[in-house]
């Protein structure tokens, strides 16, 4: 190191090596798409809390949210919302605690996804897992007039297309590089122990929420776990279908 007169500055060893310059990390560097579906999610929960009467929100609900009871009914007695309903239910979230646990889960799976497929492809991911999540719940609540919010499904969705190509075969889960690793085909990532693991907890998770907990105990709210495991089924299953890495 010198001086600004390009002299040597005391008390270092005339051609000692400079050491390399330490960058800091952002804790998270994400990629745009994904900061914008966390704004667009937080946007619309903090206008539905903020700034909407109750009668107001409950109209927003009965056309965006997803009812399986409309499927149940002619499409022509009816407004258009079953046309819409089964992509626009995943943009709502139900407290501020339902939006804070789907946004972190989007923060950690959505970003790795997000990197390796591209924004186009997220959206379409994005779309399709959402109507995937809720075509199992409505072919197990057909009928069924509870409605059905949050982007749980799609996160689930998100996390079966990470549980492809995300986990090594052996070393550590890392975030930063996960999105450069090889697609596994659906019998190699049963093979992989990381992944059967995670896979097994993830489940094990849903069917605590199947039994009942977890969920409101005045039965007014539920966990919609039949759309947390379509979509996870559709990710994991359909995932190569968005991959735009040429490997299998």
């Amino acid at each position: 190191m010198t001086n600004d007169n390009g002299s040597e500055a005391p008390g270092e060893p005339f051609g000692a090596a400079p050491e390399p310059e330490r960058r800091s990390e952002p804790v998270f560097n994400l990629p745009r798409v994904v900061v914008v579906a966390l704004g667009l999610l937080w946007a619309i929960h903090l206008i539905r809390v903020g700034l909407l009467g109750r009668i107001q929100d409950l109209g927003l609900l009965l056309e965006t949210a997803f009812i399986p009871l409309r499927y149940a009914v002619p499409l022509t007695d009816q407004s258009p919302a079953w046309l819409w309903s089964p992509v626009t239910y995943s943009l709502l979230h139900g407290s501020f605690a339902h939006i804070i646990v789907n946004s972190l889960w989007l923060v950690a799976f959505g970003a790795i996804v997000a990197r390796r497929i591209g924004t186009t492809r997220f959206v379409l991911f994005w779309v399709a897992s959402a109507v995937a999540a809720v075509a199992l719940h409505l072919a197990l609540h057909w009928g069924d007039d509870v409605p059905v919010i949050g982007a749980s499904g799609v996160v689930s969705g998100l996390m079966g297309a990470a549980a492809r190509f995300a986990f090594p075969q052996s070393g550590r889960f890392r975030r930063e590089k996960a999105h450069f690793l090889p697609r596994l085909s659906v019998v190699e990532s049963l093979s992989n122990r990381t992944v059967l693991v995670y896979v097994g907890l993830w489940f094990g998770i849903n069917a605590l929420a199947a039994f009942g907990f977890g969920s409101d105990p005045t039965g007014t709210t539920q966990i919609a776990w039949e759309a947390h495991i379509g979509g996870f089924l559709f990710g994991f299953l359909g995932f190569a279908f968005f991959d735009r890495r040429s490997w299998a």
